[in-house]
């Protein structure tokens, strides 16, 4: 959709909100649909070719506006989780559409998908302990969890255990900055010989710093022996995997009690989506549900998903997965991009910024004034001046003063690291080029005053 299309559909789209509010009496205050009533008026699957505009919209009158804003809010998210769940392969038991115990659910960031985990957890790992001895004070319990993630893992994680009360270590990660198997078993067993109580363990698919990836087929089995729930947060490098060329980096995924990422990130959906899907929801519910008078409806027990209902063949009550009750109808925006781009359409947006970091790679490699820090596996190119870290934060002060671009840094082994990340949707080749050329001609400078 170029700006002038743009402009036309907001128009259209203003004026069919105006026309809704219009002949809003006109329409009847509660929904007269069955419980799962919108999963058969969609396909199964996300579409492989784009769709148009004018066929998305048709939709609204005919698949949403039956259901008002419950149950189609719930149930449009149920079914998009599907799809999305789809598009990644991922393993059955994380679908609703299944006879499972799974399902996803849209959460607003990784950061709030990280803390319903380790809650859940916590909560799980509570309740297993006082079944075997009914009498320990549950306050011990909780001051011997120790949840675990890698000492790459973004702030947000340590942020979770302060948050839920429970001790936080990070694990040590290798030379490729990845947390290995042997590396989380050693920790494991001096906590356990310490008397604490592991219970958790964040796995990082696509670091922050780095985009490293854990070894979660080393990692996974470990935590499932141990009955450590594994996470896995995947919020930038999870769109890469709806490519068959990238999803064995979430092989091990299997292991999982949840896995997260997040749309908003790298696959064309607004702020804020963060999807999270989980193996067995009963573990989630039993941390968030509450079930006041006020919430209560006819489909109560109905076996069949709405917002607040139980059910052994959906996910359900989706207001227990979560730590705000209310919740907006976010997963219309998943049903647009999906239905615009096609799949084929998304995965085309994917290896275009792959391609694109790659070729800014090959210039930094052709450079012998710079090195590459890390793996280019993704969109992120981290790289530096061959010299001291002084000199490459006097770069980087440069070039984000300049403000053509900008550029964030992390510390990679001790060494202070510049980061390119192809992140617009509408990046070039030749924005690469400029932003290179850019950057070797700052570099030119500040080594002429001051030569190493």
């Amino acid at each position: 959709m170029d700006t002038a299309e743009f402009r036309r559909r907001g128009k259209e789209m203003v004026d069919y909100v105006a026309d809704y509010l219009e002949n809003i009496e006109k329409r009847q205050v509660y929904p007269d649909v069955e419980p799962g009533y919108l999963r058969s008026l969609i396909p199964e699957e996300a579409p492989e070719q784009p769709e148009t505009y004018e066929d998305v919209v048709k939709d609204i009158e005919r698949v949403v506006m039956p259901g008002a804003a419950s149950p189609a809010c719930t149930e449009l998210e149920t079914v998009m989780l599907d799809w999305l769940g789809k598009m990644l392969n991922l393993p059955e038991e994380f679908l609703a559409g299944t006879k499972g115990k799974g399902g996803g659910v849209i959460q607003g960031t990784a950061s709030e998908a990280t803390l319903v985990a380790l809650l859940a957890a916590r909560c799980r790992m509570v309740k297993r302990i006082l079944s075997d001895d009914p009498e320990r004070p549950e306050a011990d319990i909780i001051s011997k969890l120790v949840a675990y993630s890698s000492d790459q893992a973004h702030s947000s994680v340590e942020r979770a255990g302060l948050i839920g009360g429970v001790r936080m270590r990070k694990i040590p990660s290798d030379s490729k900055f990845s947390v290995r198997g042997e590396a989380l078993r050693k920790v494991l067993e001096e906590d356990k010989a310490a008397g604490l109580i592991p219970f958790y363990f964040c796995a990082t698919l696509g670091t922050t710093p780095s985009c490293a990836f854990d070894y979660i087929t080393e990692i996974g089995p470990i935590c499932n022996t141990e009955g450590i729930w594994m996470h896995i947060d995947a919020a930038y490098a999870g769109s890469a995997f709806i490519c068959p060329e990238f999803r064995p980096l979430l092989d091990g995924v299997e292991f999982a009690d949840s896995f997260n990422f997040n749309p908003h990130k790298w696959l064309l959906v607004n702020f804020d989506c963060s999807t999270m899907w989980v193996k067995n929801r009963t573990d989630i519910i039993a941390a968030f549900k509450m079930d006041p008078l006020y919430l209560k409806h006819d489909h109560q027990e109905s076996g069949i998903h709405t917002l607040h209902t139980h059910t052994h063949t959906h996910t359900h009550s989706i207001c227990h997965w979560q730590i705000p009750l209310g919740r907006r109808f976010r997963s219309l925006k998943i049903w647009f991009v999906f239905r615009m781009y096609g799949l084929r359409g998304l995965q085309d947006h994917i290896r275009k910024h792959v391609a694109l970091a790659k070729e800014f790679e090959a210039l930094v490699r052709v450079d012998e004034r710079f090195q590459i820090s890390a793996e280019v596996v993704l969109g992120l190119v981290c790289f530096r001046l061959k010299g001291s870290n002084d000199l490459n934060e006097a770069l980087l002060k440069r070039i984000n003063s300049a403000r053509r671009i900008h550029l964030v840094p992390c510390q990679l082994s001790g060494r202070f690291v510049l980061r390119f990340a192809v992140c617009a949707r509408t990046t070039e080749s030749r924005h690469v080029q400029e932003a290179w050329a850019h950057i070797t001609q700052l570099a030119t400078e500040l080594l002429r005053q001051f030569p190493q």
